[in-house]
C-alpha cells in the first residue's frame, strides 16, 4: 500500500490494522478445529493432534486482543467467538468427547476464557447458555479422568459470580424448560452441521453482538428452579481425591455467600446441600468410638477443614479415634463456617437441618443414655462442638436443642418439660464426678457464648420479676440470716438504690472467719489477683433493676432449676471432690460477671431482702459458713492442716502423709478462694472505669 510521506495523520491512516489479520488467525484456528474434529479417526486422543495448541492460540488471540483495547471494548475477534457460537460448538464436542480427551480440552478452554478475559462475558446468551451446559456434565461420574479440569471449571465460574452476584440469576434453570439437555451425543452425521467450517460471514439466523449482550438475567420467583453449578459441586464433594474435595466445598461456600435471595432459596430448596452438610457429619460422628477419653476430645488440636494434614500411625499412637474426631470436628468446622458466609435465609434453613438431623436425631439419643461411659463421651463431645460453633445461626439452634425454646418463667411442674433440657442439669449434680464435672464444663461453655436467650432459659427468666425480695413493710421485715437486721439495710444503698460496693466488698471477704483462712501465709494468693482476672473477662455494664413498683412481688418465687442444682452442690461444698468444686465455682463465677443487673443483685448483693424461703449465693455461702464453724472445732491443728494442703495443692509441698478430713480442708480452700473471686467481681462490675485504685482489704488474722 502506497503510504504519503508528508502527514504523520495520513500515515497513521494508511498503516494497515493488525485486527483483520488477528481475526483470520482464530478463524483460521478455529477452522482447524472444527475440520479435525470432523475428519480425525475417533479413537485418536486428543493429545495426538494439534487441537490443544489451536485452542490455546486462539485463547492468545483473545487476550492480545483484549489487552491492545479500552477497557470493556469488544474485538473482533471476540466478536466472533460469539457471533458464530464457537462456545456451544466446543460444548457440544465435549459432551460428546470426540476425540477422546477433548472434554478436558474444552473444560480447560472455558475456564482460562473466564479466567483470562477481564470484560464480562457471562451475561451474552452465547456465553452463559453453554457454560451453564456444560457445568450439568461435571461431576456425572466420579472419579473420572477429567476431574481437576471439572473442578477448576466450576470455580472460576463461582469466582465470577461472586464479582457481580446478579449474574446467578442465568443459572437459575427452570425445570420445565430442559428439553434440551437431553440432545443426544454427537453423531458422525451430525458432525457436519454442527461444526461446518466457518467462513467469517455472518449468517442471517445467527443473532447479532447487541442481541447477545442485551440478555438479562430470567425472573426466578418460583421454587422449580435446578442450580446444576450446585448440584456438580455437590457431586464433586464425593470425590476420593482429596484436593477436588476442598476445592469443591470453596466453591459451595462461594455460592452460599451471594446475597440473590432467588438463589439462596433455590439452594436449600431445590439442591441437596443440606442434606449433604447433615449426612456427612451423622456419618464422621457415627464413626467414633463409643467410649473416648474426655480430656482427649477436649485437648484435641484445634481443626480448620480442609487443612486438617494427618498421619494414621501417628494418629492412632496418641489415642484411638483420634484421625475420626479429626475428620468430625473438620467437617462440623465446614459446616459452620459455611452457615456463618451464608445468605440469612438459607443460614436459617441450613442450621435447623443440622438441629433435627444430627442434633435431635443422632445426639439427643447420646446424651439420654443411661450407660455412665455413654453419657461421658457424648457431653465431652457435645462441649467441644458448642466451643467450635461460632456463626449465629447454628449456635441458635443448637442452644433450642439443648434448652428448648420456652421464654415464660420456670416454676418446679415445668421443669421436666424439656427432657432434654432437664437431663443435663441434673447431670451437674449426677451420682458420677466425672459426668458431673463435664456437664459443668459444658454449662460453662454455654454461658460465655453470645446468644442472649442461654442466659435467659437459664437464670434470667426467673429473676425477672425480681420476687426473691421481700413483700412486707420494713417494721415486719425478719432478721437476715448473717444476723444483720433489716433496717440496716438502707445505710447501705446509694442514691440510686443499689448498694455500696465497698460493703459487699467487704462482706464477701470477711465471710470466711479467720481460722479458716490460709491464704494469707502463701504469696501470690491476695485477692488483687482476682481482680486482675475480673477486669480481664469483664462484660459491659449497663441497665439498671425493673423497678420494684412495676414487679409482681406476689408471684412465689422460684430459682428455676438450674440455679436450684448450682446452689444445692454449692451448699456441699464441705463434702464434695475438690474437681467438683472448682467446676462448680468456676460455673457460679461466670454467671456472676455476665452483665444483667438482676444476675448482679441476685448473685452478688448480700444486703437484698429475701422473701421468706427464698435463698441467694450469698445466704448459701452463709450456711456453709456456718457448718463449717460448727467442724472446726472438732478438727485437731485445723488450721495448720489446712495450711498444709494449700502448699500441697500449689505444688509448694510434696504429697507426703495421708491427712484426715482432706476433703473438708480443700473445700474450705475453695470456699475462701471463691469470696475473693466474687468480691472482686462485685468490684469491678461497679467500678466504671478499666481500673480503679482497689478497695482496702481487710487486716491479716494474727
Amino acid at each position: 500500500m502506497h503510504r504519503h510521506t508528508h502527514c504523520n495523520d495520513c500515515l497513521l491512516r494508511t498503516v494497515p490494522s493488525r485486527e483483520p489479520c488477528l481475526t483470520a488467525d482464530i478463524i483460521e484456528h478455529y477452522s482447524f478445529v472444527s475440520k479435525h474434529c470432523l475428519f480425525v479417526d475417533d479413537k485418536a486422543p486428543v493429545t495426538d493432534t494439534n487441537i490443544p495448541s489451536h485452542l490455546e492460540q486462539m485463547l492468545d488471540i483473545l487476550t492480545q486482543e483484549e489487552g491492545e483495547r479500552e477497557s470493556g471494548e469488544t474485538g473482533p475477534c471476540m466478536e466472533y467467538l460469539l457471533h458464530h457460537k464457537i462456545l456451544e460448538t466446543l460444548y457440544t464436542l465435549g459432551k460428546a468427547d470426540c476425540p477422546p480427551g477433548m472434554r478436558q480440552q474444552v473444560l480447560t478452554f472455558y475456564t482460562k476464557l473466564l479466567a483470562h478475559i477481564r470484560q464480562p462475558l457471562l451475561p451474552h446468551i452465547n456465553v452463559h447458555r453453554p457454560v451453564q451446559k456444560l457445568i450439568r456434565l461435571c461431576g456425572e461420574v466420579l472419579a473420572a479422568p477429567t476431574e481437576n479440569e471439572e473442578i477448576q471449571f466450576l470455580c472460576i465460574v463461582c469466582a465470577k459470580l461472586k464479582q457481580d452476584p446478579y449474574l446467578v440469576n442465568f443459572f437459575l434453570e427452570n425445570k420445565s424448560k430442559r428439553a434440551e439437555i437431553r440432545s443426544p451425543v454427537v453423531t458422525a452425521g451430525a458432525k457436519e452441521s454442527v461444526v461446518a467450517p466457518d467462513t467469517g460471514q455472518t449468517p442471517t439466523e445467527q443473532p447479532s453482538a447487541a442481541a447477545a449482550s442485551a440478555s438479562s438475567p430470567p425472573s426466578n420467583n418460583n421454587n422449580t428452579n435446578n442450580y446444576n453449578l450446585v448440584s456438580s459441586l455437590l457431586n464433586l464433594t464425593k470425590s476420593p481425591d482429596g484436593r477436588i474435595v476442598v476445592k469443591a466445598c470453596e466453591g459451595l461456600m462461594l455460592l452460599v455467600s451471594l446475597p440473590e435471595p432467588s438463589a439462596a432459596k433455590c439452594l436449600t430448596e431445590n439442591t441437596e446441600l443440606c442434606q449433604l452438610l447433615t449426612d456427612r457429619l451423622v456419618s464422621f460422628y457415627q464413626a467414633l468410638p463409643q467410649s473416648m477419653d474426655p480430656l482427649d476430645i477436649e485437648t484435641v488440636e484445634s481443626v480448620n477443614w480442609g487443612l486438617d494434614v494427618y498421619n494414621l500411625k501417628e494418629d492412632a499412637a496418641v489415642f484411638t479415634g483420634k484421625r475420626a474426631l479429626i475428620s468430625f470436628l473438620s467437617w462440623l468446622d465446614y459446616c459452620d463456617q459455611l452457615i456463618k458466609e451464608a445468605h440469612k435465609s438459607a443460614a436459617v434453613v441450613m442450621a435447623k437441618a443440622v438441629r433435627e438431623r444430627f442434633f435431635v436425631a443422632v445426639m439427643e439419643p447420646q446424651l439420654m443414655q443411661t450407660s455412665e461411659v455413654g453419657i461421658l463421651t457424648s457431653t465431652a463431645l457435645l462441649n467441644r462442638i458448642i466451643r467450635q460453633v461460632t456463626s449465629e445461626a447454628l449456635l441458635l439452634q443448637m442452644v433450642y436443642f439443648l434448652l428448648g425454646e420456652e421464654r415464660d418463667a420456670e416454676t418446679a411442674a415445668t421443669i421436666t418439660n424439656d427432657p432434654l433440657r432437664h437431663r443435663l442439669i441434673e447431670h451437674c449434680d449426677h451420682l458420677s464426678d466425672e459426668i458431673s464435672i463435664m456437664t459443668l464444663r459444658l454449662f460453662e461453655q454455654l454461658i460465655q457464648k453470645p446468644e442472649q436467650h442461654i442466659l435467659h432459659s437459664l437464670v434470667l427468666r426467673s429473676l425477672e420479676e425480681r420476687n426473691y425480695q421481700e413483700n412486707k413493710p420494713q417494721e415486719e421485715r425478719e432478721p437476715l440470716e448473717n444476723g444483720q437486721p433489716h433496717d440496716a439495710s438502707p445505710d447501705h444503698m446509694r442514691p440510686d438504690g443499689k448498694t455500696e460496693v465497698h460493703k459487699i466488698v467487704n462482706s464477701f471477704l470477711c465471710l470466711v472467719p479467720d481460722e479458716a483462712k490460709s491464704s494469707y501465709h502463701v504469696e501470690g494468693t491476695g485477692y488483687d489477683t482476682y481482680l486482675r482476672d475480673a477486669h480481664r473477662q469483664r462484660w459491659d455494664w449497663r441497665g439498671h433493676p425493673k423497678p420494684l413498683e412495676k414487679c409482681d412481688l406476689e408471684l412465689p418465687f422460684y430459682e428455676g432449676h438450674f440455679l436450684k442444682v448450682l446452689f444445692d452442690r454449692m451448699g456441699r461444698i464441705l463434702d464434695q471432690p475438690y474437681d467438683v468444686n472448682l467446676q462448680v465455682t468456676a460455673v457460679l463465677s461466670k454467671l456472676s460477671l455476665l452483665p444483667h443487673p438482676h444476675l448482679n443483685e441476685y448473685l452478688l448483693d448480700p444486703y437484698i431482702n429475701l422473701a421468706p424461703g427464698c435463698r441467694s449465693l450469698f445466704s448459701v455461702i452463709v450456711r456453709v459458713v456456718g457448718d463449717l464453724m460448727l467442724r472446726i472445732h472438732r478438727i485437731p491443728d485445723f488450721t495448720p492442716k489446712l495450711l498444709l494442703v494449700r502448699k500441697r495443692l500449689l505444688g509448694l509441698e510434696p504429697e507426703g502423709i495421708t491427712i484426715d478430713h482432706m476433703t473438708l480442708l480443700e473445700g474450705v480452700i475453695v470456699l475462701e478462694e471463691f469470696c475473693k473471686e466474687l468480691a472482686a467481681i462485685a468490684f469491678v462490675k461497679d467500678d466504671p472505669l478499666p481500673f480503679l485504685p482497689l478497695p482496702p482489704s481487710p487486716p491479716p488474722p494474727v
